[in-house]
């Protein structure tokens, strides 16, 4: 069986932690789109770890972990990273590469930042971790495939070609120092050397396990409305967030994937530019960021404060829609207890007219959220661990938000631990 956990909103819905709690039951744990730029903040047996490259399902000793073919691979960064937890006490993780997967260069890195920079006000709140350079390079097709690491002439010519095209846009567009041939070269074999061990092809490795009655896990990054052709466009990120490409950047079929479990938070948070309709400010908005996720509303990447509001019952249901949800993970539910009552987005006011369809960026910009209030529950529900026990104005939250987005809510997190989940 194939399941893929997914993020409803902007990222940050706490898919990290429903992988590691999922993972138990898994054989396999797949990334399969994004790279270093966003991150899964995980609290387990060894400790709080932020994971950026690796599956959120590392810390199981029976689990594969794979880079999948979508993947932007940071070498250097997956490595550091999996030095990061063995230090800490977790077992070497069992780790394949896909050899279709392609490398983020320390140019693209550079490149990321030149932009950001030059752009000034008008940035996009880039993680400066080079993935838009690394996704248009993959589109223009001169992108770095694992596989190409092997074959030493080729790359030569090829590294030759790029630095040509390369250097006349650091010259004439950043005026920043050019690249040299020779350097990338032993960047490219220093990646070689370490990624050597763990490549291979798999998308066959895949297709046997599924044959073989495997469990899967798809691991997402960020959420539905950072894809780039569903999302927030352009405020989004490169490459595509939803559940359906979970089977291009694993290469697995489509109909393989059995379940999808959509994660979404009780209120709402992201991180970087782009419209947020139910977004709060100042102290209101300071309370629920300093309450929020396990140690604060901050991104596991930047460390950046992230944005927050209420929940937003247009934009989760939009979110839901669009992965596909078989299942959702409602999260940090806990955090609301300390709030006299709730208010929800239930619909957006657009030029006079109430919608509860998400629309388009240039609609986006100029939607108002209509907002419906519900009483708050007043105590600490950490700890709980049946539907039933939980207070009566919890339950009917819930009931609420799920009427609202349509889709069932079959798991409720109510802490950062893993065993901190309650099932309906």
């Amino acid at each position: 069986m194939v399941k893929a956990i997914v993020g409803a909103n902007w990222g940050d819905e706490g898919k990290g932690k429903i992988t590691d709690m999922m993972a138990k039951e898994a054989d396999i744990i797949v990334r399969f789109q994004g790279g270093a730029n966003a991150g899964h903040t995980i609290v387990n047996d060894y400790g709080k770890f932020a994971l950026h490259t690796l599956p959120s399902g590392v810390f199981y000793n029976h689990t594969t972990s794979i880079i999948g073919n979508g993947v932007a691979l940071n070498i250097p960064v997956l490595f550091e990273e999996i030095q990061s937890i063995v230090d800490r006490g977790v077992p070497k993780p069992k780790i394949l590469v896909s050899d279709r997967a392609q490398m983020v260069m320390s140019y693209h890195v550079l490149f990321d930042r030149y932009e950001e920079e030059r752009l000034g006000g008008k940035s996009f709140g880039s993680t400066k971790s080079g993935i838009a350079p690394f996704y248009s390079d993959k589109y223009a097709k001169i992108g770095f495939q694992v596989s190409e690491l092997f074959d030493e002439e080729a790359l030569k010519e090829k590294v030759a070609r790029i630095c040509e095209t390369k250097n006349i846009t650091l010259e004439h567009l950043y005026h920043k120092p050019l690249l040299e041939p020779d350097k990338l070269m032993e960047e490219l074999r220093s990646y070689r050397k370490m990624v050597e061990p763990y490549v291979c092809d798999t998308s066959a490795y895949l297709w046997n396990a599924i044959k073989e009655g495997k469990n899967i896990l798809l691991e997402g990054q960020l959420g539905s409305l950072k894809d780039p052709d569903h999302g927030i466009y352009p405020m989004v990120t490169s490459s595509s967030t939803l559940a359906a490409y979970g089977a291009i950047g694993a290469g697995i079929p489509p109909y393989e994937i059995g379940k999808i479990i959509t994660v979404c938070k009780a209120y709402s948070s992201a991180v970087g530019a782009g419209a947020f309709v139910s977004e709060i400010f100042g102290e209101e908005a300071d309370e629920l960021r300093r309450r929020g996720g396990d140690g604060g509303e901050f991104g596991a990447t930047t460390g950046r404060p992230r944005r927050v509001g209420w929940f937003d019952a247009v934009a989760s249901k939009y979110g839901c829609r669009i992965q596909g949800t078989t299942d959702v993970a409602f999260t940090v539910l806990d955090v609301l207890g300390y709030l006299d009552e709730l208010p929800v987005c239930v619909g957006y006011e657009i030029d006079g007219e109430v919608t509860t369809e998400f629309p388009p960026t240039v609609m986006l910009e100029k939607a108002k959220p209509v907002l419906e209030t519900l009483p708050g529950w007043k105590c600490d529900i950490r700890g709980i661990r049946k539907y039933e026990d939980l207070p009566e104005n919890c339950r009917k939250y819930i009931e609420f938000i799920e009427e609202k987005i349509g889709f069932p809510i079959t798991m409720v997190s109510n802490g950062p631990g893993r065993d901190d989940i309650i099932y309906r």
